[in-house]
């Protein structure tokens, strides 16, 4: 049985569903989120909205893949609801001499150690907002995947480096530090 599955999603803070020719539609305070039910393996479910929860149930109970499909069908509306709620980010840091990060308009501008500036695009619905330090600054969103993929791309211009320290860091995330050759 799965565990995420099991649960029904609760519709908490104005959040509302609705389901539409294959979709499911999410709204709330921040925003519209859909949730696609027609695919090949989302069609393993059956999707109901009840008052105020979204029941998700495996249409076979005995397939391994339909299971499977219940909990991720599950999760994936349960941060929707948790999107246009509440809002997801992440949070970076730089380091190294000479490392920060600007905005401008549409465009974020990353000066990480390259003969150039790397300007990247912005993506529709996610904001990045600067902290104290020009180092620092923050990717929101409230669409979880577009959020982790755009600062999994911002991580990967100067990716962490464990021999010398620096690079475009999560908040949080631990490098192992390595020592150089010795002589």
């Amino acid at each position: 049985m799965s565990r995420a599955g099991k649960y029904p999603v609760k519709l908490t803070d104005g959040a509302t569903a609705a389901i539409a020719d294959g979709v499911l539609v999410v709204k709330g305070p921040k925003g519209e989120l859909k949730v696609a039910l027609d695919t090949k393996h989302a069609g393993l479910v059956d999707i109901k909205v009840e008052g105020a929860e979204v029941v998700v149930t495996p249409k076979d109970s005995e397939d391994k893949v339909s299971r499977a499909m219940w909990g991720t069908m599950t999760r994936n509306i349960r941060s929707a609801v948790e999107g246009v709620t509440r809002g997801f980010a992440k949070e970076m840091y730089m380091k190294g001499v000479g490392y920060k990060a600007s905005v401008s308009g549409n465009k974020l501008v990353l000066v990480a150690g390259y003969s150039h500036d790397v300007v990247m695009e912005i993506p529709t619905g996610l904001s990045v907002e600067m902290g104290g330090t020009p180092t620092e600054f923050t990717v929101k969103g409230i669409d979880k995947c577009l959020v982790g993929l755009f600062a999994d791309k911002i991580h990967k211009v100067r990716k962490a480096d464990p021999y010398k320290g620096k690079g475009i860091f999560y908040k949080g995330e631990n490098i192992r530090r390595k020592e150089g050759k010795k002589k």
